[in-house]
């Protein structure tokens, strides 16, 4: 009889099984013992969200990379926070406060076009985008083709471009 990670039994033996790995694996990439926590806590929980559609010979696997992505998607919104952060600190807001708003605005506007993205098409373009990472490290990284990759960041900057076109009209 197959087991199911959606029995408590099983989902607390794949807990007691991984847990503090999954926990040392994501401490040593964040640093940061809470953040740790939190990341290893985020994982599980998408875990038991999902546990349906995810074999018990997966689970490590599945969440490590649940992991690891949540890890990439903190680090690439942090990258965009420091970048704004440091544009306001060099002085760019000379302009009169009118041009202020607006581009204040629109850098609203498009992250929230950037969240609303696909999962997939989020991640890669991110990891495109603000890791400047390649579409084969890309690839290799997401365990996809590069084909894959490519689909991916097509499908996001016509949504991104289609988005921006309709804020500008606006």
């Amino acid at each position: 009889m197959d087991q199911n990670v959606c029995e408590e039994s099983v989902f607390s033996r794949v807990y007691k099984k991984w847990g503090q790995a999954l926990f040392n694996f994501i401490r040593y990439k964040t640093k940061d013992v809470d953040q740790a926590n939190d990341l290893v806590q985020e994982a599980f929980i998408t875990l038991w969200d999902h546990c349906d559609e995810v074999p018990v010979d997966k689970a490590k696997s599945y969440l490590y990379t649940v992991a690891n992505r949540k890890f990439l998607n903190q680090i690439a919104h942090l990258k965009v926070v420091q970048k704004h952060q440091s544009e306001s600190a060099s002085g760019i807001h000379r302009e009169n406060p009118e041009f202020l708003m607006e581009q204040q605005e629109f850098e609203i506007k498009l992250e929230q076009a950037i969240d609303a993205l696909p999962q997939g098409q989020k991640e890669a373009f991110l990891m495109n985008r603000i890791d400047q990472m390649t579409y084969v490290e890309i690839a290799e990284a997401l365990e996809i083709s590069v084909k894959a990759v490519e689909k991916r960041m097509h499908l996001a900057l016509k949504t991104l471009r289609s988005e921006i076109k309709e804020l500008k009209n606006r």
